[in-house]
């Protein structure tokens, strides 16, 4: 055993020691446990006037800790007596529990990310304009299920993008538009929609569109955990896309309204897909209430930013009325277009 009067003659260790102490009393709930694993009595810790002492035993270190801050305001003067042995457990757990508490942390960080995709509506954080929004599962989390929301932060390149829920007349406005700036886009369909236009279906692929899957039904693909049910959605539009076409269907998929699952994406995957989310997108989907044109252009015009993946929608008037000068002022702020084969590398 030894005695030392710290604040006089080690200071530096005085106030290491006590930093330890302060983190160790936020164990003090784990006492009793710790107590009873070293098989140490409990002893009342003693305070006698101006001088605070430690107790000998391991299990009243910790909850000296608790006092600590008390007796500190009425001392300046503390002295300790501890057995060696003693000091080496406290450092050993010390140092067993940050260690914990460390990778609890990065767990937990872990987790929340997880748990944000865990089930849930595609959603976007934007900052400023001309920059790359976040999405509520990062591109790094959503990558390893070959999933993606956008590209380079390092390329003003645009990758667009149309849900196509049904046929109301517009589509062939855009494709024209398309065609005039030889932009190759690609757009989700739904079975309904094969069903109802394969003529137009016919002309993306001829002028050189990807047409990419978006369920047969567009149901909440987020309440669908079992893998039959969701090969169902996405093979039924598959079978009808190559009666008419007679080719295969390239493999990308977005969720119906963004709603997915973490299994979602893995299902997905095992079946070839790649799931397809956004990072620019507005709300142009209502038929009795279409955005104006200078609304339109206050959305999409500041928000453009480098690896930009639109949305929009086929069934909107808006949009097959200014895509072609939208197309125009995104090629002046020196944006091309690619193609999600591009952006995925096949």
């Amino acid at each position: 055993m030894f005695s030392v009067k710290l604040t006089d003659r080690y200071p530096h260790l005085y106030k290491r020691c006590f930093y330890y102490y302060r983190v160790l009393s936020r164990f003090c709930s784990c006492y009793g446990i710790i107590a009873a694993f070293f098989s140490i009595p409990a002893q009342p810790c003693i305070a006698v006037g101006r001088d605070f002492l430690f107790s000998e035993n391991f299990s009243d270190i910790i909850c000296d800790g608790i006092i600590y801050f008390i007796v500190r305001q009425v001392t300046n003067t503390v002295y300790i007596t501890v057995r060696k042995k003693h000091i080496e457990i406290v450092m050993a757990v010390f140092i067993f529990l940050l260690a914990g508490i460390l990778t609890l942390t990065h767990r937990q960080q872990e987790i929340a990310v997880q748990t944000a995709a865990a089930n849930t509506n595609w959603g976007l954080g934007f900052g400023e304009n001309g920059k790359q929004p976040t999405g509520n599962a990062s591109a790094d989390f959503l990558k390893q299920y070959n999933a993606y929301y956008v590209g380079t932060a390092d390329k003003k390149v645009i990758y667009l993008t149309f849900d196509a829920g049904y046929e109301n007349g517009y589509t062939p406005a855009i494709l024209d538009a398309l065609k005039k700036h030889n932009v190759k886009a690609t757009f989700f369909v739904v079975g309904n929609y094969l069903n109802t236009s394969p003529d137009l279906v016919k002309r993306m692929l001829a002028e050189g569109h990807i047409v990419g899957n978006h369920t047969n039904t567009h149901p909440d693909m987020s309440k669908i955990s079992d893998m039959t049910s969701f090969q169902k959605e996405i093979s039924a539009v598959e079978t009808k896309f190559k009666e008419i076409t007679g080719q295969d269907m390239q493999k990308y998929y977005r969720p119906p309204q963004g709603k997915y699952s973490v299994n979602n994406l893995k299902q997905a995957s095992e079946l070839g897909y790649k799931t397809i989310f956004w990072s620019l997108a507005y709300v142009d989907w209502y038929q009795d209430k279409q955005p104006t044109k200078e609304q339109a252009f206050d959305k999409l015009i500041p928000r453009i930013h480098p690896g930009a993946i639109v949305l929009l929608h086929s069934t909107s008037k808006t949009n097959s009325e200014i895509l072609d000068e939208l197309l125009s002022k995104w090629e002046t702020a020196g944006y091309t277009f690619g193609t999600l084969s591009e952006l995925s590398g096949k």
